[in-house]
């Protein structure tokens, strides 16, 4: 990225503080709704840890990996429609900034329902990959089995996300993910609590929760809409031509988004494979790494936001300075978060779950995870940038260096350490994507691939 000086941060030049002022609008929204993300996933792990047993635990740390994984495989409709909206915004296209809000939600919920037609196939396929134990594995289908009903609204949530952040509407997520976390946290409570049930209440809680929060978010996208003008026919909506840049966009996200998932998914498979108690540790520290990634998120969705917006209009200066302002702010960020895991990492893990041998596992490996936040930062905000230029294929292409070169290889040579090895293999990732990312950043920067070189 650009050469970074403290001074731009403070600096008393009007430009200066307006695009400050953007980017904390921008960026406290979804920070707001991203740190209550991980609650939810907290609360999910909290009610089923307070169960006195590790089976429910990991059962629940197994279901949830498979959707994060099957989900975020269409993560592209959350990524794609916010560079391509942005961009039509900085170009002044408002019939195009409404066409990619239909398409968007068009496409996930095609894909949710495909995704439901053949979930039989989908969670035998998974269960098998993830290999859970005798004992958790019959609650672990019970949650996929009431999980996956939710996909419809979740793939069309992504959508309308995305859009969100492309026309700079930041409290259109944090509106929705609030209400399906509170939803969330009401429904686990009542089915678990109240009902009797299970891993497989959590689920159904779940699946209610968001349905709730997208027909909120889809009431707010119509009121947005109001302020842009253009229509767009249903015909349009009807032909497959007019989908081929989402597509284009998307097909290398899809990519992308599968290597990074299938880490997840490894990972996940290989504590599972060390033990209960270690894959519901591994579980417990997971909730970090979603704390650390939706915290930071929010000054990288103000990069993708407002750099999307200043390459729609073709404007290097303040494309530059969107990139250095906003690494600063995620800097503190991230320093603030190594502090509060270093001061209080083990009482957050005690609130996670009651089970002694789960504490003493997460524990153990708690200080991977309080230098996880300066190791991720970089990749965050690079992923921001080219998200908003949608030079995605980079991305694709950096990730397989990542996984394939770096991610897997050092896993297997440090396989004799463990779980250790499992979170090295983990900060290796962090680092290779800024490095890897970095590079294509200077280059397009170098050889006018976004600008024209002056």
């Amino acid at each position: 990225m650009s050469k970074l000086s403290p001074k731009a941060v403070f600096c008393s030049d009007r430009a200066n503080i307006v695009l400050n002022q953007k980017i904390w609008r921008m960026a406290w929204p979804p920070m707001v709704s991203n740190i209550t993300t991980p609650l939810l996933g907290l609360v999910d792990t909290a009610v089923v840890g307070h169960l006195g047993t590790a089976t429910h635990l990991a059962a629940v740390a197994i279901g949830a990996s498979i959707f994060s994984f099957l989900f975020w495989a269409f993560g592209f409709l959350r990524m794609g429609s916010t560079g391509l909206t942005a961009q039509a915004l900085g170009q002044g296209d408002e019939r195009r900034v409404r066409e990619l809000l239909l398409q968007s939600i068009l496409m996930g919920v095609f894909i949710g329902l495909i995704l439901i037609l053949f979930r039989a196939s989908l969670i035998d396929l998974a269960i098998t990959l993830m290999e859970p134990s005798a004992e958790v594995e019959p609650w672990a289908r019970l949650y996929c089995e009431a999980r996956i009903f939710s996909a419809p609204a979740v793939l069309a949530g992504y959508a309308l996300m995305g859009w969100f952040f492309g026309v700079q509407y930041s409290k259109g997520p944090l509106w929705m993910l609030l209400v399906i976390n509170i939803a969330n946290m009401i429904l686990d409570y009542v089915a678990v609590y109240g009902l009797g049930m299970a891993s497989d209440g959590v689920a159904w809680a779940t699946v209610f929760a968001h349905y709730i929060g997208v027909t909120v978010a889809g009431v707010l996208a119509w009121h947005k809409l109001q302020g842009f003008s253009g229509h767009v026919p249903l015909s349009v909506l009807a032909k497959w031509r007019e989908y081929i840049a989402l597509v284009q966009v998307n097909r290398y996200l899809f990519v992308r988004t599968i290597l990074l998932l299938l880490v997840m998914l490894f990972f996940t498979a290989q504590g599972a494979r060390q033990g209960d108690s270690i894959l519901a540790a591994n579980a417990v520290l997971l909730t970090f790494l979603m704390i650390i990634s939706n915290a930071l998120d929010g000054f990288a969705f103000s990069v993708e936001a407002l750099c999307g917006e200043y390459y729609g209009r073709k404007d290097k200066a303040n494309f530059k300075k969107v990139i250095q302002l906003s690494t600063y702010w995620a800097l503190f960020a991230a320093v603030m978060l190594m502090l509060i895991f270093w001061l209080f990492g083990n009482q957050i893990i005690a609130l996670l779950t009651s089970v002694q041998s789960v504490r003493d596992d997460a524990a153990l490996y708690l200080p991977w995870l309080i230098f996880f936040p300066l190791l991720g930062i970089w990749s965050f905000m690079l992923d921001g940038i080219f998200i908003g230029t949608t030079s995605v294929k980079q991305m694709q292409n950096t990730m397989i260096i990542c996984v394939v070169g770096v991610f897997f290889p050092v896993w297997f040579i440090t396989q004799d350490l463990g779980n250790h090895g499992l979170w090295l293999s983990q900060a290796m990732l962090f680092i290779a994507r800024a490095i890897t990312l970095y590079w294509c950043y200077l280059q397009n920067m170098k050889k006018g691939v976004w600008f024209a070189n002056s």
